[in-house]
């Protein structure tokens, strides 16, 4: 239907004096609306001498007169939109289409690309917090349309395994028993937690202790050398475990990765980018080796510091190389959180002068943060919770409110209460995550979503044998909205 307007409109357009107009189609903020919305009277009023309004009419008159198959009526909407309604035949025969065609929705937009999504990036030696709960959301989602799309899509996350910090938290470990102690503790989300307590003793030592800066310093030179040692075999070893639980409770959320970058391997690369370009790109300055942002309108950022080692800024750069080299992608795509973007953008300005496909293939996407609604779930997880954490707060809840439903369902019922919760936010928005609605079975909510496609599965299944039989409608018909929503389905996953 709207390439059959779409090639009207042009026509119309074309008669007018339009070399080559572009019509697109949106869909209208409420189904009293209309079904489909063009705004392509005001993009060409201008050029042809019109008003928005004036042009629209015209339009209108002349669709009308064309008498197209399906369409019910036509309306202008000030300052100069086409509204279009389609009749209850053309809905009919769309859900014809839903019934019987297994890929409907699906379209080939991403056809022969290769896409690489980059999600849920985890700080080893730390748990998988709430922040990685909303990019892995968001990471999977995208992934998921983009297959839908056609695209040949691989993911991948890239855990940050090497770093001062990470040196802190072996040198804590060590000095409290070291891999014996990690050893006892069964339960891998305890061992998580064991391991970020080490973090932050390890953090707080190092500042309230002097004396012991150069031993910690030395452990993350073993580490970052890869140098054969009980520091090192310790650190792989907790390394292992970190990687293990991240695989487990990113599984119990949904998603699996086809590969992993890690900083370590970032870095080294990144570092020979940063001096191979020195003096093209990069600069010396006061020891250290920067990137001059303000020639781009943006900030200075280092890339190599003062004692020699690349910063995030240049594993970054590392990264990009090695996704390209790697998978050569047609396009990559990443998600962080919101305040990185600026920091992204010197990465990406710095990197487009080193090879500028990396930067026009290239596509950053970012989320909000998650608060807590309700003072119940506040007192219990304020601060930055874990994901289990969070988890095992929805499964108590719904442990509360039937004894009945088995620990798989609960596990599936919370897991899509978190993620629609986020999913249906505006992109790039904060969350406030209110427990009580995230978890209704009525309204806009997860669960309820699991409800209503178990519903309509038993009603198909009822009316298996009868469906095929109503191709007629009978007279009197009022095309309903849940019709309307399922037709514009394809276009909002093309959106």
């Amino acid at each position: 239907m709207k390439e059959t307007l779409k090639s009207e409109i042009e026509a119309i357009l074309k008669d007018s004096g339009i070399e080559n107009p572009r019509v697109s189609f949106d869909i209208p903020t409420h189904t009293k609306l209309g079904d489909s919305t063009t705004n392509v009277a005001m993009a060409y009023a201008k050029e042809l001498q019109k008003k928005p309004v004036d042009l629209a009419l015209e339009i209108k008159e002349a669709l009308i007169a064309k008498s197209i198959n399906h369409i019910s009526r036509i309306d202008v909407i000030a300052p100069g939109f086409i509204n279009f309604f389609f009749d209850e035949h053309y809905f009919n025969k769309n859900l014809q289409r839903v019934l019987n065609d297994e890929n409907f929705g699906k379209n080939k937009n991403l056809s022969g690309k290769k896409v690489l999504v980059e999600h849920s990036s985890p700080n080893l030696f730390k748990a998988f917090h709430i922040g990685h709960v909303m990019n892995n959301a968001i990471g999977e989602s995208i992934s998921r349309l983009a297959k839908f799309s056609g695209g040949d899509v691989t993911v991948i996350s890239y855990p940050s395994d090497v770093s001062l910090g990470i040196a802190k938290a072996v040198w804590a470990l060590m000095d409290d028993g070291g891999l014996e102690k990690l050893k006892q503790i069964s339960v891998s989300s305890e061992a998580i937690s064991y391991l970020g307590e080490c973090y932050v003793k390890g953090t707080k030592s190092y500042e309230d202790e002097v004396e012991l800066q150069p031993r910690i310093r030395e452990i993350a030179s073993l580490i970052y050398k890869k140098e054969e040692s009980e520091e090192y075999r310790t650190y792989l070893e907790a390394k292992e475990l970190n990687l293990s639980y991240f695989k487990n409770i990113t599984e119990t959320l949904g998603s699996k990765f086809d590969g992993y970058i890690y900083e370590s391997e970032a870095g080294v690369i990144g570092e020979k980018l940063v001096l191979e370009n020195l003096g093209k790109v990069f600069v010396e300055s006061e020891g250290a080796i920067i990137y001059e942002g303000e020639n781009d309108g943006l900030h200075t950022r280092v890339f190599i510091n003062k004692e020699g080692h690349p910063t995030y800024e240049a594993k970054d750069l590392g990264l990009l190389a090695i996704k390209f080299s790697r998978y050569n992608p047609d396009l990559s795509l990443f998600v962080t959180d919101h305040e990185q973007t600026e920091y992204f953008k010197v990465v990406a300005a710095a990197a487009s002068r080193i090879n500028p496909v990396w930067k026009e293939r290239t596509l950053h996407k970012t989320h909000g943060r998650m608060s807590f609604k309700g003072e119940k779930m506040s007192s219990r997880l304020g601060g930055i919770p874990s994901a289990q954490e969070l988890l095992d707060f929805l499964y108590e809840e719904l442990r509360g409110r039937s004894a009945e439903i088995s620990s798989e369902d609960i596990q599936i019922i919370a897991v899509a209460a978190l993620k629609f919760s986020i999913l249906r936010s505006m992109a790039g928005k904060n969350i406030d995550f209110d427990p009580a609605t995230s978890l209704s079975s009525e309204g806009d909510s997860g669960p309820y979503l699991q409800y209503a496609t178990v519903r309509a599965n038993s009603l198909l299944k009822k009316a298996e044998g009868i469906i095929d039989l109503v191709t007629a409608l009978p007279s009197g018909w009022e095309t309903a909205n849940l019709e309307r929503y399922l037709e514009r389905f394809e276009s909002v996953v093309l959106r």
